[in-house]
């Protein structure tokens, strides 16, 4: 197995319903991602964005296929971890839309909260936190509450947050969505940073074309399954 692999799959599968109501939304897909490694998933309404992501972040059980996160096999036509809870803390980072900051914790306690669940020291922890918000430029904000901060800020700190538990993956359902162009790719530029700097592999859902070019990988979904195209120097291809 790669060291330097980020993720992995092969052949996943994912069907609803049986008999004559069986509808497969995802089936055969295979791609591997590096550590350090940008990736955008680009595809129409329905195709199948949502679900493959759920996958992936071991949230959705496939109907069949096999997942490596990192040097772990996780799913291979069954979950092959005791808990995929303990999974998804351990390994994987989320950042959404909206950051669903925990309103009645301050910053600090919200980035915290998932190391201190995996029960890292709180000395430990309480270092990282502040290295970290420091790193994204909301290091003073440390004990204020998330509804002191902007929606700029708040971003932020969702971002700090999934970097807490030092995941081999981070994925990010649409995260520009609601912004601007100006900071849309202020955004980009930063996860595209992160995935060097703390050699973690992002892959992050848009449905803006503009953004394409500060990725490394381009998936798509194409008769169910993934085609992979790469960005060398500047060119999609």
């Amino acid at each position: 197995m790669d060291k330097n692999q980020a993720i992995k799959i092969e052949n996943l599968v994912k069907s609803f319903g049986k008999g004559d109501s069986k509808v497969t939304v995802i089936d055969g897909a295979s791609f591997t991602l590096q550590k350090g490694e940008f990736a955008a998933l680009v595809a129409p309404s329905g195709a199948g964005k949502t679900t493959l992501l759920m996958m992936l972040g071991c949230v959705l059980e496939p109907t069949s296929g096999r997942i490596e996160i990192g040097d772990e096999v996780v799913y291979e036509n069954r979950w092959s971890v005791k808990d995929d809870r303990e999974l998804r803390r351990k390994k994987i980072g989320f950042i959404f839309q909206a950051h669903y900051l925990i309103p009645f914790l301050n910053i600090e306690e919200n980035v915290s909260l998932l190391p201190l669940q995996n029960g890292e020291s709180k000395k430990i922890v309480k270092k990282r936190v502040k290295e970290l918000l420091e790193y994204l430029g909301v290091g003073d904000k440390l004990h204020n509450m998330p509804s002191e901060l902007s929606g700029g800020q708040n971003q932020r700190v969702a971002i700090a947050r999934a970097l807490a538990n030092n995941p081999q993956i981070i994925l990010a359902d649409e995260p520009t969505a609601a912004l601007d162009r100006h900071r849309a790719v202020s955004v980009v530029k930063m996860l595209k940073k992160i995935t060097r700097e703390q050699n973690v592999s992002i892959i992050m859902v848009t449905h803006d074309d503009r953004l394409l070019p500060y990725c490394d990988k381009i998936l798509t979904i194409e008769e169910k399954k993934i085609k992979m195209k790469e960005n060398v120097d500047g060119v999609i291809v």
